[in-house]
């Protein structure tokens, strides 16, 4: 069998209508578009127009503000990091968010990765992420662990 012996099923194609091309076709005259009116007419597809009036999309209130340069970090908890470790993935003795990464605990690392408290810290694991909450770090040091912030910390940026 060779490519140009291929060809498509019994009644899966169908040949394209050409309209307006005599009234014996079936699609003639009009061309299936009716009579008169705007969609009548080539040129249309104004998207969001009504017909003059205000349309909706100017009618609806307007809400909230995205502020410029924020950053949006990847996060991940500490009940998946344990099952990693568990599983034998990720070395619990040095995390970075590269390993993070690697390891397809974390898709994407956007801005950075922070570090949050749901589920069991594994025990003595040494993170290293860009932010993290209060209640992860203290989950981690309990458990025997540290944990290294590399981003700009709350008490910085209000100085």
């Amino acid at each position: 069998m060779k490519l140009n012996d291929l060809s498509p099923a019994e009644g899966s194609t169908k040949k394209r209508m050409r309209v307006g091309r005599g009234v014996g076709s079936g699609k003639g005259k009009t061309a299936g578009r009716g009579v008169k009116g705007q969609h009548a007419r080539s040129g249309v597809a104004v998207n969001g127009f009504e017909g003059g009036q205000m349309p909706i999309y100017m009618r609806l209130p307007k809400r909230g503000f995205t502020a410029p340069g924020t950053k949006t970090y990847a996060w991940v908890n500490l009940g998946r990091i344990s099952k990693a470790v568990e599983a034998g993935t990720i070395d619990a003795s040095d995390v970075t968010e590269e390993t993070l990464v690697a390891s397809g605990l974390v898709r994407n690392a956007r801005d950075g990765i922070r570090l949050l408290a749901k589920g069991d810290a594994p025990k003595k694991l040494k993170i290293t992420v860009t932010g993290a909450s209060k209640a992860a770090v203290e989950a981690v040091e309990k458990a025997g662990g540290s944990v290294t912030i590399t981003g700009p910390s709350k008490d910085a940026a209000a100085e």
